[in-house]
């Protein structure tokens, strides 16, 4: 005999479900700031760079550098001569000497004019010995000779003082470098003349092993910039390698076309693989300003109608609609109606209608 089978409306079905308790683990909903990265482009720029000219005006005698060279504060990168600057120092102290030789000659003459005077003075000491106008005489010389001395001490400082300079300037023949650094650019040999102003550029020195990662972090972002944190970020030339940048100088102040804001992070390039000019892919913190509400991402359910958490309202199952956010583990952020400390069953299913009642699984004991 063949058996049938009886089969109950769904409607009845349904009933039934609603009757019947659903035993259930449930879970709070939790409140609390998260932490999520972004990625931003960068850009690598020397900490510090420098285009070199020439002070003077001369020829390129020698450089003593090339392109790619790691070079020392102080040392000589390049020499240049210019014959027209011996001379005029030779000028110079030719005059030094002339000046000194004028300041003796009239110190010899104030020395003379000092001792007639002297004599006559001590002359005037006896009634009618001497006219008086002789002593006024005389010690006008005296102090036309003083004057005199005076005048040529000047003129010896000056043309001393135009030695010095001179000098000074003959010291920019010799160029040196300004801080440690590689020459990253040559641009000058010799025999070229060169010189002040818009002459062209001698060498190019930048400082990598200190570099400045600039990173443009877009206005809503702007809330994880915390100075001294630690970023990572990796460049396509080691892509399986992450490095790290400390977070140091902030413009505050959004650029009014990007609606961005320039963030400078310190990289210390200890091993040279990091070059000025490169852009990496940074994971920039960023930080919500309020409290996300999280679940277990397992109390989410997504059907084609709708994304929803089933919610303990009373001991019976409720649907709240949802829009899921950012996951922190083994939880999610959702935003919808709910509140912190909200029970939500852990571990949902459509197939718990709304309205049905639950019963909370006990607790597990240790």
């Amino acid at each position: 005999m063949k058996r049938t089978r009886n089969f109950l409306p769904a409607f009845v079905i349904a009933a039934l479900t609603v009757g019947s308790a659903q035993t259930t683990e449930l879970a709070p909903v939790v409140s609390r700031p998260i932490s999520r990265t972004i990625e931003l482009p960068g850009e690598f720029q020397p900490f510090q760079s420098v285009s070199i000219h020439a002070k003077v005006r001369g020829y390129v005698d020698r450089v003593l550098v090339d392109r790619g060279n790691a070079v020392k504060q102080g040392q000589l990168l390049a020499e240049l001569t210019a014959p027209e600057m011996k001379a005029q120092i030779a000028e110079a102290e030719s005059k030094v000497q002339a000046a000194e030789s004028d300041r003796l000659q009239a110190e010899a003459q104030m020395a003379a004019a000092q001792s007639t005077y002297d004599r006559l003075k001590k002359a005037a000491e006896t009634p009618g010995a001497i006219a008086g106008n002789e002593l006024v005489q005389a010690q006008k010389q005296v102090e036309a000779a003083q004057a005199l001395v005076q005048s040529k001490r000047q003129a010896g400082i000056a043309v001393e003082a135009t030695v010095r300079a001179q000098k000074n300037l003959e010291a920019y023949l010799r160029i040196t470098a300004p801080f440690d650094g590689i020459v990253t650019d040559r641009l000058v040999h010799p025999g070229a003349l060169v010189g002040p102003g818009g002459d062209p550029v001698l060498l190019v020195i930048q400082e990598i092993s200190h570099l400045r990662l600039v990173v443009a972090v877009p206005e809503e972002n702007i809330g994880g910039i915390v100075p001294g944190a630690r970023v990572e970020f990796r460049v396509p030339a080691y892509p399986g390698r992450t490095y790290t940048g400390t977070v140091a100088r902030i413009s505050h102040a959004l650029d009014q076309k990007t609606r961005t804001m320039a963030v400078e992070l310190d990289v210390f390039n200890r091993d040279g693989s990091l070059s000025p000019g490169m852009y990496p892919s940074v994971k920039w913190p960023s930080r919500g300003l309020r409290p996300s509400l999280l679940v277990p991402k397992t109390s989410v359910v997504t059907t084609t109608e709708r994304t929803f958490v089933i919610r303990n309202q009373n001991g019976h199952a409720e649907w709240i609609n949802v829009v899921k956010g950012t996951s922190d583990g083994d939880l999610i952020e959702v935003s919808g109606n709910l509140q912190a400390g909200d029970m939500v069953v852990r571990r949902a299913t459509d197939e718990i209608r709304e309205g049905t009642p639950i019963q909370p699984s006990p607790k597990k004991t240790p």
